[in-house]
């Protein structure tokens, strides 16, 4: 039996050929983006540059909003011929729906770099890497294992990611590892002020938005914090939609004796739900809804209010069953 470390290795293997194969790479990433996903994309896109010259990169998919003051977050854009004889390459995607630009699919050759728990196959090849805490630690592990040299603007972008998808070097998934790598990314010449200061320091209008947030913090009987904002109250606000669901969902995070939170917010296309946790898988809840992610930070979009309250239910019971084990076993 290979040991994982093995396992991974042969999945680089694989992927590495691949880079090496195609003159023309075009990198893909989910549909409103975060850290990770901008980060992943836009490292790798500068490593294979680095690395390999005379190749042709691009990075496509929507705007980068809020990581929009990220080095060359601009996305490219390119004809549909460009894909005929190139390899499309997937990043920080667990789903097809979610993957920004559906001509990834038109490539000839697909290869996909992913730390989430695995919902289905996307590409030709793939490198699903769950133990990591960010895509970006997947490709860095991946560049370093191959011996790739690492501009400043792939370091930059690369640890950028893993800063937001560990929650600053809070959450479960970090690991010693993921410490040995922020070292090395930092010998790359990250300047950390320059990742920090634009991607924490908000205004003061926005430091306002944010206690109208707390003080919107619901609990159910089982003490899941929700916040549930209404597609009238996103208009009445003048920010979009992402900026609530994704921006506000932290402000329940450090609540103490709350151990589930979900934010909701309403759009043309849905009700976006942010599910976070600090002791429970909650991923099977989110694939029930259509969504995923990881254990402990999750995402779906539902079609109206009603389904979002059985979601809500659902993460209750959970609690409730929860909260009973532990005062079983502590009786």
């Amino acid at each position: 039996m290979k040991c994982k470390f093995f396992e991974r290795f042969d999945m680089y293997k694989e992927a590495l050929q691949l880079i090496e194969q195609y003159d023309t790479i075009i990198i893909h990433r989910h549909t409103n983006p975060d850290g990770d996903a901008i980060g992943s994309q836009v490292g790798l896109k500068h490593l294979i540059a680095t690395n390999y010259p005379n190749k042709k990169v691009y990075a496509v998919g929507d705007h980068a909003k809020r990581y929009s003051f990220m080095k060359d977050s601009v996305m490219d854009e390119i004809p549909d011929e460009t894909y005929a004889d190139a390899l499309a390459v997937v990043v920080d995607t667990s789903a097809k729906h979610l993957i920004s630009d559906g001509r990834y699919a038109t490539a000839k050759a697909t290869l996909r770099f992913d730390h989430h728990l695995f919902v289905e196959k996307i590409c030709d090849v793939e490198v699903v890497e769950t133990s990591f805490e960010s895509c970006c630690g997947v490709i860095t592990d991946f560049a370093m294992q191959n011996g790739w040299k690492f501009s400043k603007t792939a370091a930059e972008s690369l640890y950028t990611g893993m800063v937001t998808d560990s929650g600053r070097f809070r959450y479960d998934a970090t690991t010693p590892r993921t410490f040995r790598m922020a070292a090395f990314l930092l010998e790359q010449g990250v300047d950390i002020n320059e990742v920090y200061t634009p991607m924490y320091a908000d205004d003061f209008e926005m430091i306002k938005l944010r206690a109208q947030f707390v003080l919107q913090v619901r609990f159910t009987p089982h003490n899941v914090g929700y916040i549930y904002t209404t597609k009238q109250r996103v208009a009445e606000l003048g920010v979009d939609e992402f900026t609530i669901s994704r921006g506000m969902v932290g402000v329940m995070g450090d609540i103490r004796g709350v151990d589930i939170t979900v934010n909701f917010t309403e759009t043309d296309k849905g009700i976006l739900c942010e599910l976070r946790s600090k002791k429970y898988n909650i991923n099977p809840i989110a694939v029930k809804y259509g969504g995923g992610g990881h254990a402990k930070a999750s995402g779906a979009t539902v079609a109206d209010k009603e389904t979002a309250m059985k979601m809500l239910a659902d993460l209750d019971e959970m609690c409730k069953q929860g909260n009973t084990q532990q005062n079983g076993e502590t009786k």
